[in-house]
């Protein structure tokens, strides 16, 4: 499987996806920083890649979302973007909003019929 197919495999398996400098825990940048926190104040459950690990991943992520810096945010398979938009989605509301849609859309396909 081709990096391109590893990408889009991830993204379209996880709910929230954080491409990142580093690990929420160990963040190697301010962006990646900002971007992990903004989620984490939502209550998002997210999965975080580290693109420093990955080289592969590094190069090829900026043309499978045409978004050319890090961090990137994808939502239900959907590019968010970067921190700044991460950031301004927070401090409107919606960042909250979608993850809690999220996570409701989640525990209702779990409920028994």
């Amino acid at each position: 499987m081709d990096v391109l197919d590893r990408i889009k495999a991830l993204v379209d398996e996880q709910p929230i996806v954080l491409f990142m400098k580093g690990t929420p825990a160990f963040p190697m940048c301010g962006f990646s920083s900002r971007a992990a926190e903004a989620l984490k104040s939502v209550g998002a459950q997210f999965h975080a890649v580290n693109v420093q690990e990955d080289p592969s991943v590094r190069a090829s992520l900026p043309h499978f979302g045409n978004w050319p810096t890090f961090p990137q945010l994808y939502i239900q398979g959907e590019l968010i973007g970067g921190c700044d938009i991460i950031e301004d989605l927070k401090a409107s509301g919606q960042l909250g909003r979608m993850v809690n849609d999220l996570q409701s859309a989640a525990m209702e396909a779990e409920r028994p019929a």
